[in-house]
């Protein structure tokens, strides 16, 4: 069967097959001709490691095709380039039936954001860009009682969606968009709905979502950076990506020991862009994910140890686990140490989540999974973005640390 992958090849090379040149490419891969090419970006020592520096002709760039092979045993190289994997990702909502604990404005005292306010924290001049399922932002007008700041001309729609960003269904993308204004209202949402674009179909679980993801997170940072083809995200004093998103288990990636693998692959393209990401002033938030040993969501498939995993893993961005307005470890939130061959100090800091919020999913059901916890961080680290500059005097690294270092510790714990 046809398996998506992602591969990194010369500029030069990817540019002569996109003129029909099929020799140009390693011989056995098909080149997606719905997915344009992402140039790679920055060159941090990460990824000048990785992928050695940049060539004379033009660098290079991160092409989506398809190889023949099985999921159980994809092949590992075509023509000396790795095939990295293309995973599906899914979201980190959970189906635990517990009600509610605490509501939203349960957790605006917690975060005592009349003080943030007070201080001018507000997230004014800010953008949180929502990768998601698409938002919605009249149910959010709605139950948050005003019109929040949307920037539709930053925003983007996927292919053949019936709906315009800011207007998707009502889902998991607008329970994150509402609670990411909780502690920063007078931010910008912006909408980069991933999770509903049509990826290639595989017959597996490597389904092609992954590269959506990649080609969002380049278009950010080439709007965050010039301003220029990409749009224009450059205007805003802060940039904040929410991501509540990952994968749940090993089993839909690559095989253990394949050099393509995500999950527990630094050098992967994606996790390469995080690099690229954070040393480009970006705070990039991922949620830990949802199998935590007391209650783990179905898909974990009773795997809980080492269970953060992937871009949640990098030190390149802040894993953010879940609590509820009591301070309490929810049940579901992934425990670290992260997965071996990632950066093993994860989750960086908890966040509140398991509240009455949004109303997205009813009346009466949670905001809830390390979905929510992660967005509440994502308007917290806006807030602060207000006053304290990405670029200077604090950028993601270094706001990163000062946050594991000044969060409150658990109850009867030091750290």
């Amino acid at each position: 069967m046809q398996i998506p992958v992602l591969v990194v090849l010369p500029w030069a090379t990817a540019f002569e097959s996109d003129l029909g040149v099929d020799s140009a490419l390693p011989e056995g891969l098909v080149r997606d001709p719905d997915f344009p090419m992402i140039p790679v970006a920055g060159d941090g020592p990460q990824l000048t490691t990785a992928l050695g520096p940049r060539d004379g002709g033009g660098g290079q760039v991160i092409v989506r095709g398809f190889v023949e092979g099985s999921p159980e045993d994809p092949p590992q190289m075509l023509g000396g380039n790795v095939l990295y994997a293309d995973p599906a990702i899914s979201t980190f909502l959970t189906c635990i039936g517990d009600p509610p604990v605490g509501t939203a404005e349960d957790v605006a005292t917690q975060l005592e954001v009349q003080e943030l306010w007070r201080l001018g924290h507000t997230g004014e001049r800010v953008a949180i860009v929502i990768l998601d399922t698409g938002l919605n932002t009249a149910h959010i007008a709605q139950v948050a009682g005003f019109e929040p700041n949307f920037d539709a001309a930053n925003s983007w729609t996927p292919p053949g969606m019936s709906w315009v960003a800011g207007d998707a269904p009502v889902d998991h993308g607008t329970m994150c968009a509402f609670d990411a204004l909780i502690a920063a209202p007078w931010a910008t949402l912006v909408d980069y709905p991933i999770l509903s674009a049509n990826g290639p179909a595989g017959g597996s679980v490597m389904s092609g979502f992954l590269s959506t993801a990649l080609l969002a997170f380049n278009s950010i940072y080439g709007s965050w950076n010039s301003g220029l083809a990409f749009g224009d995200l450059s205007q805003y004093s802060g940039l904040v990506l929410s991501n509540s998103w990952g994968i749940f288990h090993p089993s839909w990636d690559f095989p253990a020991g394949h050099p393509g693998r995500f999950c527990d692959n630094p050098n992967h393209p994606f996790n390469l862009q995080l690099e690229t990401m954070s040393r480009g002033a970006i705070d990039v938030l991922f949620a830990a994910g949802n199998c935590g040993a007391d209650c783990p969501d179905g898909r974990c498939q009773g795997r809980t140890t080492e269970a953060i995993m992937g871009s949640s893993a990098s030190v390149d961005a802040m894993s953010i686990a879940g609590c509820d307005v009591n301070r309490l470890r929810v049940g579901y939130s992934s425990q670290g140490p992260s997965i071996t061959g990632m950066y093993g100090m994860k989750p960086d800091v908890t966040s509140y989540t398991h509240f009455l919020g949004s109303k997205a999913f009813g009346d009466a059901v949670p905001d809830s999974g390390t979905s929510a916890a992660c967005p509440v961080a994502a308007g917290c680290m806006a807030a602060l973005r207000t006053r304290v500059s990405p670029r200077s005097p604090a950028d993601p690294y270094m706001m990163y640390s000062h946050l594991r270092q000044q969060a409150t510790p658990a109850a009867g714990t030091t750290a």
